[in-house]
């Protein structure tokens, strides 16, 4: 049992140890900073263990749906590479949140489900209630989406189920985990001593190596290249691998492409050539640093047509750096299509690309010949960089009249006000429009690129919290049908002082799927004036602001006319330094109707 010491003396403690203060001994020995949840009755044993018995320590999050516990969890991940705990209610509360626990999956996050079942031993189910809330193999709602599941058989199994789930979440590639907690054995007394591990015991095991002669092999490849590129989507992730990936194009003069799963290279460095459309002409070696989607930026894309174009010339070589198959679904098909990849190296890029670096580092030192055939080519990289960057400003100033706004002015108004703030930005991209616009020059400025129509809110939340209390600015660019989905999530800034502005990114529609309804009436000579059918969220539009108003939120909007937006932000941000959530609701042009 734990030598746990519970030190408020104005909290009535029990008589005796109940099983479920195990599980409460175990949450702090592993360090949860937070848990979110939904209440429910088939995890109200460690629900009083954790409000009484553990004084709340971890604090609770009470959350007003399920996925949205879990989203939380997801984006306090993302952007603190740190694990919460979310608690979902027996049956009903895990089938609302599988889809919020895909994601998670399918984005590399650590987050540690907790649920619950009705007793197994029909002895002690209340009538009814305690039968619909009962499943046989609980888990096997999630199982092709967590990394594990388990339920312990009893309070003897928790201590080992709990550090094997712990150290499964936390391996590379790191995923949720789902433990089921039996409610019958959460209530029962504690009868014995359940041994803890013991705080000298490893929590997760050390990083999978690279094979040397793939690492020399690679760095070859490399150094001979006339014109390599970097592609990286998961070799950066808080707080690691940001600065080595600038370390390696350097290095080798490589041209980078970020795909933004994760913030991987800053956007205004001379050899970033993110979104750039001709990015991959004339690439001869491609190195993908932990790459799942590799075809993005080499193939284009006919929206209509379906048909896909690869821009890489045949000849051109691909360098696998990361995980390969390990953890591959067996049930989505997340993993991409399959490439025939010239080299393998497996490994964690943690490891692998600071041994790539050394590698590299000893063909350059003392080869005057690449050394300087290095430095042309990253002089001629940082020129197509520059003469990129200005062709986005002067796109931001062609586009400067429209109304309602467009991306890209939303992009540059907000840029202007929060440049010199310590910034953040949560999840929603604008559609990269700023990446052409902010300058993403630390690690910490955004946690990835965003998911599924959703998902957003309550990730921007869990980013916010990760982030609360260190001094920074956090910006959600908060798109309408997303909020549409989760408006409850913006009661819990306000309950638990989460300071964070939300710009609302509002074209009032799913935009995404009209577009797609235009590229079918192109196709089929239908009429795209139709397209917005099912499509908009007007007749009537929301109001954001009022809606925010109502829940605590400081609010402003709807802003049609962009001179505006400026002085709201301002007003706004001095808000959220307070203390204070946020909001400005900007009306941005739909860009589906020019599609």
């Amino acid at each position: 049992m734990s030598d746990t010491k519970q030190g408020n003396p104005n909290i009535k403690k029990s008589n005796q140890r109940w099983q479920s203060d195990v599980i409460v001994d175990l949450i702090k020995q592993y360090g949860f900073p937070y848990i979110s949840l939904n209440p429910g009755a088939s995890f109200r044993g460690l629900h009083d263990s954790l409000v009484n018995y553990g004084e709340n320590q971890p604090p609770m999050l009470l959350c007003n749906h399920e996925k949205i516990a879990v989203q939380i969890a997801h984006g306090y991940a993302k952007a603190s590479g740190r694990p919460m705990m979310a608690i979902v209610h027996d049956v009903v509360g895990l089938l609302h949140a599988p889809m919020r626990i895909y994601y998670a999956y399918i984005d590399r996050c650590p987050v540690f489900i907790v649920g619950a079942t009705g007793p197994m031993d029909e002895k002690y189910r209340r009538p009814f209630i305690d039968w619909i809330h009962t499943a046989f193999a609980q888990g096997d709602v999630v199982r092709n989406f967590t990394k594990w599941d388990y339920q312990p058989g009893s309070i003897h199994g928790v201590p080992d189920s709990f550090a094997r789930a712990y150290s499964i979440m936390m391996s590379e590639p790191q995923g949720p985990i789902y433990m089921c907690y039996d409610s019958a054995m959460q209530e029962g007394p504690l009868k014995e001593d359940v041994p803890l591990p013991p705080d000298s015991a490893v929590k997760v095991p050390s990083r999978i190596a690279p094979e040397a002669a793939a690492i020399e092999q690679a760095a070859d490849m490399l150094t001979e290249a006339s014109n390599p590129l970097l592609l990286t989507e998961y070799a950066a992730r808080m707080p690691i691998g940001f600065e080595s990936t600038v370390e390696l194009a350097e290095t080798v003069g490589a041209a980078v492409f970020d795909i933004n799963k994760r913030l991987g290279f800053p956007n205004r460095h001379p050899l970033s050539v993110s979104f750039h459309a001709a990015a991959f002409k004339g690439v001869d070696v491609v190195a993908a640093l932990d790459v799942v989607d590799w075809t993005r930026g080499s193939h284009k894309l006919n929206t209509q047509t379906r048909e896909i174009t690869v821009v890489t010339t045949p000849d051109c070589k691909w360098i696998d750096v990361g995980f390969a198959d390990i953890e591959i679904s067996k049930w989505a098909t997340d993993y991409n299509k399959h490439h025939n990849w010239n080299l393998r190296v497996l490994g964690d890029s943690a490891l692998t690309v600071p041994a790539l670096i050394a590698a590299c580092r000893k063909r350059v030192d003392g080869n005057k010949t690449l050394a300087s055939r290095i430095e042309e080519r990253k002089k001629a990289i940082g020129e197509r960089h520059a003469h990129q960057w200005q062709k986005w400003q002067d796109q931001v100033k062609e586009q400067w009249n429209e109304r309602p706004m467009t991306e890209s002015r939303l992009a540059h108004e907000v840029w202007q006000v929060i440049k010199d703030e310590d910034w953040v930005l949560t999840a929603n991209t604008l559609k990269e429009w700023v990446h052409k616009v902010w300058d993403f020059d630390k690690p910490y400025r955004h946690a990835g690129r965003e998911l599924g129509t959703g998902t957003q809110i309550g990730m921007s939340i869990g980013v916010a919290l990760a982030h609360k209390g260190n001094g920074r600015l956090v910006v959600d660019l908060q798109p309408d049908g997303d909020l549409m989905f989760d408006l409850g999530a913006l009661w819990m800034p306000v309950k638990y002082d989460i300071p964070m502005l939300v710009v609302m990114y509002n074209n009032r529609a799913y935009y995404n799927d009209w577009a797609h309804q235009i590229h079918m009436a192109h196709q089929r000579g239908t009429d795209p004036a139709r397209a917005h059918i099912g499509m908009d969220l007007e007749a009537p539009p929301p109001d954001f602001a009022h809606i925010a108003k109502g829940i605590g939120w400081y609010a402003e909007g709807p802003i049609d006319n962009p001179a505006e937006v400026g002085p709201a932000l301002r007003r706004s941000i001095e808000q959220v330094k307070a203390g204070k959530p946020a909001l400005v609701d900007t009306i941005v042009w739909r860009r589906g109707e020019n599609v």
